[in-house]
């Protein structure tokens, strides 16, 4: 079972991360149209928490590795500049 499946913020559960997911966030956070605010990871910051904490679903943490390019690390090096999307719509019009 995918536990992407559940998701509900994101086309109703049906949006997994996928290559082609993952290029169209990445093309957009490059074009700018997909509007994102930056956030530098401290000691400790682990994707799925800031997921959770921005987004409100720690499932979501593979959009903020698309947004920002830097792979499928759960953990990320204090420094890191992560790039969080504004607008969950945006987001779903992308997928």
């Amino acid at each position: 079972m995918n536990r992407y499946r559940s998701d509900k913020r994101i086309k109703g559960g049906k949006t997994l991360a996928t290559n082609q997911s993952v290029n169209r966030i990445k093309n957009a956070v490059r074009n700018k149209t997909l509007k994102v605010r930056r956030y530098t990871t401290k000691e400790g910051d682990r994707l799925d928490k800031l997921a959770g904490e921005f987004l409100g679903d720690g499932r979501l943490w593979w959009v903020l590795a698309a947004c920002s390019k830097i792979g499928w690390g759960l953990q990320v090096p204090a420094g890191t500049l992560i790039f969080i999307p504004q607008q969950i719509e945006k987001l779903n019009a992308l997928l």
